[in-house]
């Protein structure tokens, strides 16, 4: 059985004394990939060295909206070479996204729809964050008619919201909030979405699951996550591990297993 952490900050200073151990604790327990998102520019160098230097280990670069104001135009055209010239552990351009509780959504939208349109030129997956602000990114992704690949990373709102981003083509992402008995909105709408909409994450160093500590998230709990999606499924384990398998294949354009 595979398990895939779709999104995890295995680059922040948190992990730097124990990679190597939570990597193979996380092997040990199944987690065979691990995605790396970039947040700011003055990190991608840090975080294309983390992943360069370990198996199984992916990345993507992008700008995430709680950093847009340390940035330039410039940088954008930064970002595209970058992508254009990475090499083949880049997987997606993100993190990127909207936040409505933290800056100004004013100051963010135009980057993202910079980043959105530059993942549709390169066909790059995107990889977005988004805070309350589901909606926003429904109309954006829609009127761009972007027409590929999206992962709504910690998503955290409602059924009908998930469905429409899943018929836009994006994937949803489950983390350790599915394990929390108070989360019932999300248990919701991750328990009606379709399998094969789901991928699993982390986000570790945060979004902790239940009895982990808060900012002590790790790749290593990936399978408490799965085991609690196992549970809201009803379904079998190596069935629905078969899926998300499939899923994160697809999602960051890996060969699928038959």
């Amino acid at each position: 059985m595979e398990l895939t952490d779709a999104h995890c900050h295995l680059d922040f200073p948190e992990f730097a004394d124990y990679r190597e151990r939570v990597l193979a604790v996380a092997a040990a327990a199944g987690v065979s990939r691990i995605v790396i998102p970039g947040v700011r520019r003055q990190h991608w160098d840090r975080v294309v060295r983390v992943a360069s230097g370990m198996s199984g280990v992916y990345y993507c670069l992008g700008i995430h909206p709680w950093y847009v104001g340390e940035h330039e135009e410039g940088d954008l055209a930064v970002l595209e070479r970058r992508l254009s010239g990475a090499d083949r552990q880049c997987v997606g351009l993100g993190e990127c996204g909207l936040d409505r509780l933290r800056g100004e959504l004013a100051d963010q939208i135009p980057w993202f729809e910079a980043q959105v349109e530059l993942a549709a030129r390169l066909m790059r997956p995107l990889v977005i964050h988004s805070v309350r602000t589901h909606d926003e990114i429904h109309r954006i992704l829609r009127a761009q008619a972007f027409a590929g690949r999206a992962l709504i990373h910690g998503f955290s709102g409602s059924y009908e919201q998930a469905r429409q981003l899943v018929d836009l083509g994006c994937y949803i992402g489950v983390g350790g909030v599915i394990t929390h008995g108070r989360a019932k909105k999300i248990r919701d709408a991750i328990a009606r979405l379709p399998v094969d909409a789901l991928v699993l994450e982390t986000d570790a160093p945060d979004m902790a699951p239940e009895g982990v500590a808060k900012g002590c998230n790790s790749p290593e709990y990936l399978p408490m996550i799965f085991d609690a999606l196992v549970s809201l499924k009803a379904a079998k384990r190596e069935e629905l591990a078969s899926q998300l398998l499939r899923n994160s294949c697809q999602l960051y354009d890996w060969p699928v297993p038959v």
